[in-house]
């Protein structure tokens, strides 16, 4: 059974000129920045009472990206983070990437929030 995705947060980002291959396109390496751009700034955005990074903070256990659709310069992308299958230290996180309306790739990167004294697994991430 799937679990249920909710959508958190959307970014807005620029495609870069120096963002694409020789090959004409956007790198992949490229996408997971665009995530992990939106990710940021989801954690940021959680509020000064989240003080995100004080004493503990997320890190990303596993990532991974299917392309679509090729993305090339000039242009924005839409990149649309999910929060899907909660765990106990864990949540999995899902992001759609879109320019002008088409998608043109998928990710997943399972986030693991960490006391950053130990490195340790924290259940700070549902407080």
């Amino acid at each position: 059974m799937k679990a249920r995705r909710v959508l958190v947060h959307t970014s807005i980002q620029p495609v870069r000129w120096g963002d694409m291959d020789a090959l004409g396109h956007v790198n992949n390496t490229v996408y997971f920045r665009y995530m992990e751009q939106a990710r940021i700034e989801w954690v940021h955005g959680l509020g000064p009472e989240a003080r995100a990074y004080e004493r503990s903070g997320p890190v990303i256990v596993n990532a991974s990206c299917t392309f679509e659709v090729p993305l090339v310069y000039p242009g924005e992308v839409e990149v649309r983070m999910f929060l899907g299958g909660l765990g106990r230290t864990s949540v999995g996180s899902h992001y759609e990437i879109f320019k002008n309306g088409r998608r043109h790739a998928e990710g997943a990167a399972k986030i693991v929030w960490i006391e950053l004294a130990t490195g340790r697994p924290s259940d700070a991430l549902l407080m």
